[in-house]
């Protein structure tokens, strides 16, 4: 009997390297950008750090969107031809329309698709992705990878430091006023992405205290979870990105440390110069 061929379908904010992208023949349907009306293609025609350099330097109202339906038809007729079935792990439905719009497009291609929400996105969509591949090639039946994935995702973490509230301003999830008393008192709000949505976990006083309390979390999940590898996210603040990496590694040394560019569709409230921690528990 042949072994299936497999497609592996995600979007753009699962921020994968280029390399693992061809190492494994992922099909990666960005996500668009949105300037002042003008609509770019994340990772085609704009990268991440241009996106989050241009919002820092221009006055302009920023926005993401879903991938439009006819980009997910387009790639579902041709890996029909060439795949017996797909695998499309998306961002957080909560979050984005995406992973509506690729169970749509799959059956209107009439491609066999099995649909995986992350509730997330970054670093453990990412992570999960990764794990299905894994879990493949191991041999373990579909059904039996898209349950642990399932409960795999009840482990991720995702937290987030925005450097000021200016963009959530803008966006709308904070009132002017909140800003403001934000500012004066030099509150941090920390957020999280949890059963696919974005809260505010936690309200901190400095920056010195936020970092603590990402560590103090990691360390919590450490006590009855086993974490190999956390990653750092930024939006475009290297020098932040690394001072949290040093501390990540001098408080957990057995734990493998990644620095990546913060996700656009969170980026685009959060703001530039956001920092945040991710892993996922097993």
């Amino acid at each position: 009997m042949n072994k299936a061929k497999i497609a592996w379908i995600t979007d753009t904010t699962a921020s994968l390297s280029k390399e693992f992208i061809e190492q494994h023949d992922i099909h990666v349907v960005p996500l668009n950008i949105v300037i002042d009306q003008t609509s770019y293609k994340e990772t085609i025609d704009i990268t991440q750090k241009e996106f989050y350099e241009r919002m820092k330097q221009e006055d302009s109202k920023f926005q993401t969107s879903q991938p439009a339906l006819g980009d997910f038809v387009k790639l579902y007729t041709k890996l029909k031809e060439h795949y017996d079935f797909g695998i499309a792990i998306h961002a957080s439905s909560l979050l984005s329309g995406t992973y509506q719009t690729s169970v749509m497009a799959a059956e209107m291609a009439d491609f066999k698709l099995v649909p995986i929400d992350s509730m997330t996105g970054s670093y453990p969509l990412s992570y999960l992705l990764k794990k299905g591949i894994e879990l493949v090639e191991k041999g373990h039946e579909i059904s039996e990878i898209v349950e642990e994935l399932n409960c795999l995702r009840e482990d991720t973490r995702l937290y987030l430091v925005p450097s000021n509230l200016d963009q959530l301003k803008k966006s709308g999830r904070v009132s002017g006023g909140q800003a403001i008393l934000a500012s004066l008192f030099n509150i941090k709000p920390i957020l999280a992405i949890e059963e696919g949505g974005a809260k505010i976990k936690d309200k901190v006083r400095t920056k010195k205290k936020a970092l603590s309390w990402l560590i103090n979390n990691l360390k919590t999940d450490l006590a009855t979870k086993s974490v190999k590898k956390a990653a750092i996210v930024h939006a475009n603040d290297i020098d932040r990105a690394s001072e949290l990496e040093k501390l990540v590694n001098e408080t957990f040394p057995d734990i493998e440390t990644e620095k990546m560019m913060l996700i656009t569709v969170a980026g685009v409230h959060t703001g530039v110069g956001t920092l945040g921690l991710s892993w996922v528990g097993e």
